[in-house]
């Protein structure tokens, strides 16, 4: 249950922005993507456990109950056809971004944590649930919503417990990053059922999601964790299966980006006041929301064709339906994936998502602050 004093300090925090973020056999296949960005000589392993949505699913959801096509995409083709040549549960054409900040972390790629079979915690597990909320009541039954991916962190804690002692767990945990990116599905399941909102009920929406959110901080912190990275919540209302699904045929779907936008105001605002509350906790944020922005406005800056339709799908901007229900509907297919900052209608492509990397292992505080990954991995 949240405290009305968290309820009463988020919606305060909404008028309050904090000033940095206004700076703001895969295993063999060749890395069509090169990055000098890697730690060079990182003797002591940091684990990397990841939280979030479909931007940063591994596969989770395929191993849920009664999974299908028409509810997962991505485990089916053309989903994962430039690096795995075979769908794997990613969102994208290839890897998501936990994937390339493992690689920077000379980590290997963190398989999803429902995946049967053996896992090595000790380099982390990745928790991350495509159409996950913060709030259990977003997608109930589809997805894996945030606290029971912090359930799944306290099961690898005794596992850990169990293979290494307390002492090197408590290690573990201690020097671990906790990468998030969530947030994203709750305000697009609020404006879809309240697209004029009035600004107290949009306050209200958005105390409830971060005071649940800080729960869930406060909760990896008491296990022992103490750096956490955060995406924050993009410009939705630019995703191309949001402009079309909302017919806007100039710009982008304001309603939603601006729900965005107050999150990530009120997200920076906790985290600052957590790190003032909580002895060693420090934070992460990339201001994810700018970087696509970016890429919708600018694509030649970054190497792209399109920085505004999808790779993949049917519709005006390919916004939906990639795939075609596993290839029983037609849809289209561009040639080179690579030239697309999107692949589907809300998802970056492989391409793409190694940029977005980058940014938040390494950006300069104009992205990503007050500390960037590739740090918090060097503190051991």
């Amino acid at each position: 249950m949240v405290s009305l004093s968290y309820i009463v300090y988020v919606l305060a925090s909404l008028f309050n922005p904090i000033s940095f973020l206004l700076y703001g056999h895969h295993h063999d296949h060749p890395d069509q993507y090169s990055s000098s960005t890697s730690i060079e000589h990182n003797h002591n392993k940091v684990a990397l456990f990841v939280f979030g949505d479909s931007p940063f699913e591994a596969g989770n959801n395929q191993y849920l109950p009664n999974t299908t096509v028409e509810e997962d995409a991505a485990i089916a083709w053309p989903y994962g056809e430039t690096y795995f040549h075979h769908s794997t549960g990613r969102y994208c054409d290839g890897r998501v971004v936990p994937d390339f900040i493992a690689k920077f972390g000379k980590l290997p790629m963190l398989p999803p944590y429902l995946q049967p079979g053996p896992h090595d915690f000790t380099d982390g597990s990745n928790f991350a649930s495509g159409g996950a909320g913060v709030l259990e009541t977003t997608n109930p039954g589809l997805s894996i919503n945030l606290p029971t991916q912090f359930s799944y962190l306290k099961n690898v804690a005794k596992s850990l417990e169990l293979k290494l002692g307390d002492l090197e767990a408590k290690r573990v945990l201690r020097t671990a990053v906790y990468l998030f990116s969530i947030g994203g599905v709750d305000y697009i399941d609020f404006y879809s059922t309240y697209p004029n909102a009035t600004e107290s009920l949009r306050s209200e929406f958005i105390a409830n999601v971060i005071g649940n959110l800080t729960v869930v901080l406060k909760e990896i912190y008491n296990l022992g964790g103490r750096k956490i990275a955060f995406q924050n919540v993009g410009s939705l209302g630019c995703q191309p299966i949001n402009r079309q699904s909302y017919g806007v045929t100039e710009g982008c779907v304001e309603g939603l980006s601006t729900l965005a936008r107050l999150h990530n105001r009120a997200l920076a605002n906790v985290l600052e006041e957590l790190d003032l509350e909580l002895s060693g906790f420090k934070y992460s944020i990339f201001n994810y929301y700018d970087a696509l922005l970016d890429l919708y406005h600018n694509p030649a800056k970054h190497g792209f064709t399109n920085g505004s339709d999808a790779c993949c799908g049917i519709g005006p901007y390919r916004g939906d339906d990639c795939g075609g229900d596993n290839g029983t509907e037609p849809y289209e297919l561009c040639p080179n994936p690579g030239d697309y900052a999107w692949w589907d209608g809300g998802h970056s492509t492989e391409r793409a998502n190694l940029k977005l990397a980058e940014q938040i292992w390494s950006g300069t505080l104009n992205t990503t602050g007050p500390y960037n990954v590739k740090q918090f991995f060097q503190q051991v």
